[in-house]
């Protein structure tokens, strides 16, 4: 008798490396000031450090599914825990044993952003091939592991910057670095499927030719920008337009965003089962106009504030969804698709944040103008989402259509 696969295992594991992702992408911008002091690196410089982690990222979503289809899903994520855990420890050392410091620190992130960009792509299908019910609740608890995993780290790191002195930085770099490389052995162990039979898949060239596919890039671009947007300008906003100081300002932005964001995909993975999950993705697209528009118009800083971190809920549903809905209505995308929506989900990770810097420099440093000029992000949700309804009704009255002449010619 052929012994039963421990398929929660794999889910564990996959919860681990997200994680990891939280890790890599959210732990060194906590040093930012930290680099400049102690290796007197301009803070110009400083900026091109998020730059690079995000171009390297988009440039492994579009290798990624190559590099899977040669050498297959277990070995490409055990890659990438390495990469993840072999960058952060580089980062604690590099820099120290480089005669330029600064070069030390984006040799170091250019490696962990590998890994991370790899998980990105690798993870989602992994869980996707797993023999689980209701998988867009399932895939919707597992992206929330990512915003719990933004909130452990910038919570219990500046824990352990109070206790011991922002000096010993490098010492929690090594301890981060302990997790993706614990999870190598988890992902070596666990059991993974295919999500379709070797040479199944649709090559990248059948993809772009499906137009519902270029529906859910623009749904994957509207979803990162929607993201990354308020999630990166939160801190600055509760400061500068809401004039809270710089620690509280922390709090109240990026880390509230991440737990009403953690809130929304662990919601849905325990109840989504019992809601449409394109309905609940229109709602969610209109409450984040909603929250968008009251951050860039509120007199009232408190329902600045509310808009700002509701706007974590709203989105929460956003990236696992789309992939969810993209995975059942492209069952032989394979790896590519998944590649192919990473990449426009860190395209609009990397643009939507960068718009609103310009935006807001060109307003004066008015931030709720750059605020403002977001709302366009989400109307691309909601465009996208409404292009799927149509599509749908559309494939709908054109199968009653068949039937009704089948039936015609039956009779």
């Amino acid at each position: 008798m052929a012994e039963k696969k421990n398929y929660k295992k794999t889910l564990i594991t996959c919860y681990i490396g997200f994680i990891t992702q939280a890790i890599v992408a959210n732990f060194t911008p906590l040093l930012f000031l930290r680099f400049h002091n102690e290796y007197n690196i301009p803070l110009g410089e400083i900026a091109l450090i998020s730059t690079v982690f995000y171009v390297t990222q988009i440039v492994v979503d579009t290798l990624c599914a190559t590099i899977v289809d040669r050498i297959g899903y277990r070995k490409s994520v055990v890659i990438s825990q390495f990469l993840a855990g072999v960058g952060l420890v580089g980062l604690a050392t590099l820099p120290n044993l480089l005669s330029n410091p600064f070069a030390g620190i984006l040799i170091s992130v250019i490696v962990y952003a590998m890994g991370s960009g790899m998980i990105e792509v690798l993870v989602s299908p992994i869980v996707e091939a797993c023999p689980f019910e209701h998988k867009d609740s399932v895939m919707s608890l597992l992206h929330s592991f990512y915003c719990w995993g933004a909130v452990g780290v910038i919570s219990l790191s500046t824990l352990f910057f109070a206790i011991f002195g922002i000096e010993y930085w490098w010492i929690l770099a090594c301890l981060w670095a302990l997790l993706p490389l614990f999870n190598i052995y988890n992902f070596m162990t666990c059991p993974i499927e295919r999500l379709t039979q070797e040479g199944q898949g649709l090559s990248a060239k059948k993809l772009l030719s499906i137009p519902l596919f270029w529906v859910f890039l623009l749904l994957m671009i509207g979803a990162g920008a929607s993201e990354a947007s308020m999630a990166q300008w939160a801190s600055a906003y509760a400061e500068s337009a809401l004039g809270f100081s710089k620690t509280i300002g922390d709090i109240v932005g990026p880390c509230m965003f991440a737990v009403s964001m953690g809130l929304s995909r662990t919601i849905y993975g325990k109840y989504g089962h019992k809601m449409n999950l394109v309905n609940f993705m229109m709602g969610s697209g209109i409450l984040c106009l909603v929250c968008y528009l009251l951050a860039a118009v509120s007199a009232n800083p408190v329902l600045g504030l509310i808009g700002c971190i509701v706007c974590g809920f709203s989105v929460g549903i956003m990236w696992p969804g789309s992939i969810s809905i993209a995975s059942s209505k492209i069952p032989l995308g394979g790896t590519g698709l998944f590649a192919f929506l990473a990449m426009a989900g860190d395209l609009g990770a990397s643009i939507g944040p960068a718009a609103i810097g310009v935006i807001t420099q060109n307003a004066g440093d008015n931030m709720k103008a750059g605020m403002l000029a977001a709302c366009v992000f989400p109307v691309i949700l909601i465009v996208s989402l409404c292009l799927l309804k149509y599509i749908r009704l559309k494939k709908q009255r054109e199968i009653k259509s068949q039937l009704s002449v089948a039936l015609q010619h039956f009779n």
